[in-house]
């Protein structure tokens, strides 16, 4: 079957989506509207994981297990989301062949602005080899953490390791943050959501320093298995690049993340600003 002939030829249906704000204190207060204000928001923002896990549900409903197994996304993040207001996700089909099918998807605000961005794909083949896990070692996480700043991440070459056991009650729990019904998410041998990478992904920075406020700006990989509701999902990482952009101060994380600690599930470069401009 084609992806056209999965999706009614090109057409996605657009939805309406719309966060709530948790009732749980965050250590990030870019999420809590107070500080959020102070750097010239309207309110708390959306965090990129719940945006993300949204542009992924007309992907995984047009492609299913094999995007979640072997599909690329890289994903942006350019404006604010407000809790309580609603959002639309737009997707669109941009190639469709035997060889590979790519779709582009977006989260636009009721004024009509983009706010995310991403573009996830699914080639035939396996694609590019699995990175060697022997080059991705694991570590202890610190028992106290330092506070993040330039020189403590570039002595930070390897990461500690935040651990997921992803029970049933974890994986319900994050589906219903993102508002997730797709049925290959429940039931026996129920997948994992995607958007458990990007959470793990941030506590793989917030894990290791004490980092707050701060903002996810994008994220790009590949999916290199399936991972199960039941099984332990490992992050491990290093720090790859710290830069400035416009006064920001952003870090970029290099990242594996394997099953039970053995098996590769996703490789993902993931960029945040850990010091927003004054």
């Amino acid at each position: 079957m084609t992806l056209g002939t999965a999706v009614g030829g090109s057409v996605f249906p657009e939805h309406t989506v719309s966060a709530t704000m948790p009732a749980e204190a965050t250590e990030n207060k870019i999420h809590e509207d107070g500080v959020a204000r102070t750097f010239g928001f309207r309110g708390a923002l959306v965090p990129g994981v719940t945006l993300y896990a949204w542009m992924t549900h007309p992907v995984v409903a047009a492609l299913g297990a094999d995007w979640l197994e072997r599909g690329t996304f890289a994903a942006r993040f350019t404006k604010a989301v407000y809790f309580g207001e609603p959002a639309t996700v737009r997707a669109r089909l941009r190639s469709d062949g035997a060889d590979s099918a790519a779709i582009e998807t977006s989260v636009v605000d009721a004024a009509g602005v983009v706010c995310a961005t991403a573009t996830m794909t699914l080639a035939p083949g396996p694609g590019a080899p699995v990175p060697d896990i022997a080059s991705y070692p694991g570590a202890p996480l610190p028992d106290e953490r330092p506070r993040v700043s330039r020189e403590v991440l570039a002595v930070t070459p390897v990461l500690g390791t935040p651990v997921l056991a992803l029970d049933t009650d974890t994986a319900s729990a994050f589906l219903e943050r993102v508002r997730e019904t797709l049925p290959l998410y429940s039931g026996p041998r129920a997948r994992a959501h995607p958007g458990l990478y990007l959470q793990e992904a941030n506590r793989a920075l917030s894990r290791n320093v004490v980092v707050s406020p701060w903002v996810h700006v994008e994220s790009e990989g590949r999916h290199l298995g399936a991972l199960f509701v039941g099984e332990r999902l490992e992050t491990r990482g290093r720090v790859a690049r710290l830069f400035e952009r416009k006064g920001h101060q952003l870090v970029e994380l290099d990242l594996l993340l394997l099953a039970d600690g053995t098996r590769p599930v996703a490789h993902v470069r993931h960029v945040a600003i850990y010091q927003l401009r004054s």
